[in-house]
């Protein structure tokens, strides 16, 4: 064997022993609990905006709110911290996990997402740099793609990418394919997880949709100011016939997926 192969195997063994330590799960574990803070604020601000009031219900708005919050500071760095081990275990997942396409895609969407929201709570707590919206980060992204040749097919292929996401987050929930990662040995506590679980994944679902079909408007048009993100695509949930009302369901959902997030810090696999 050459030394370049000898060196490489040696780097992949070292890459999952790192991915495979208790530390490093044990922090993943936090990251779980993390994204539950997240979703737990960003439900309950949707709440809000349902009943008439103002504000933003995403994750950047939510890392202020931490902020914000006794303590701010160190809890953010905590949930900085579980975030970054978060992505570097979603990482060694869609290298070495479950070999399903879907899996490993969406292993690396999440990392992409954990990354962005690690650097966002840094910079944030370091430089008290302020984390643009998502609808913002949408439109610039969109403004971008639509600057390169065949920008305007890049920001279709990423709103049906959003569009898959939702049909397989809302599939996971009503199957209740999400419990494949976890074990949950007590009956009660199971079926609980379970039935909060599948609200919760119908919910983003729903979210998903709603943004894919909004960015998919804004490439049909070339109109990147139509691109949204997480927020826009709860507001417009609020446009719909039914109204307020049914953002009022998924608000509720959201909050039940946060409490998912915080058994998954509790039951799942590493």
């Amino acid at each position: 064997m050459s030394t370049a192969k000898q060196a490489g195997r040696r780097l992949e063994g070292a890459a999952r022993r790192m991915a495979d330590h208790p530390v490093l799960q044990k922090l993943a574990k936090v990251g779980f609990a993390s994204r539950g803070v997240l979703y737990a604020i960003i439900g309950l601000a949707a709440l809000q905006i349902a009943y008439g009031g103002g504000g933003e219900a995403d994750k950047s708005s939510a890392i202020h709110i931490v902020r914000d919050a006794p303590l701010g500071d160190t809890l953010l760095w905590v949930m900085a911290v579980g975030l970054a081990a978060l992505t570097i275990w979603h990482v060694s997942e869609a290298i070495w996990g479950r070999p399903e396409v879907h899996y490993r895609v969406e292993s690396i969407a999440k990392a992409a997402v954990y990354i962005a929201l690690v650097f966002s709570m840094v910079a944030l707590l370091t430089q008290n740099k302020a984390a643009s919206s998502t609808d913002s980060q949408s439109q610039d992204a969109a403004k971008a793609l639509f600057d390169l040749p065949g920008g305007q097919i890049l920001v279709a292929l990423i709103a049906l990418a959003l569009i898959g996401f939702g049909v397989s987050w809302i599939h996971e929930g009503w199957t209740g394919k999400f419990m494949r990662d976890m074990h949950v040995a007590e009956p009660r506590a199971h079926a609980l997880v379970v039935n909060i679980g599948k609200v919760g994944y119908v919910a983003r679902g729903v979210i998903a949709l709603a943004a894919g079909a909004l960015i998919g408007q804004a490439a049909l048009t070339y109109d990147p100011d139509k691109a949204v993100g997480i927020d826009g695509a709860l507001k417009s949930l609020a446009d719909t016939p039914i109204g307020p009302w049914l953002l009022v369901v998924i608000a509720v959902g959201l909050v039940l997926f946060a409490v998912y997030c915080f058994a998954e810090a509790r039951w799942h696999r590493m």
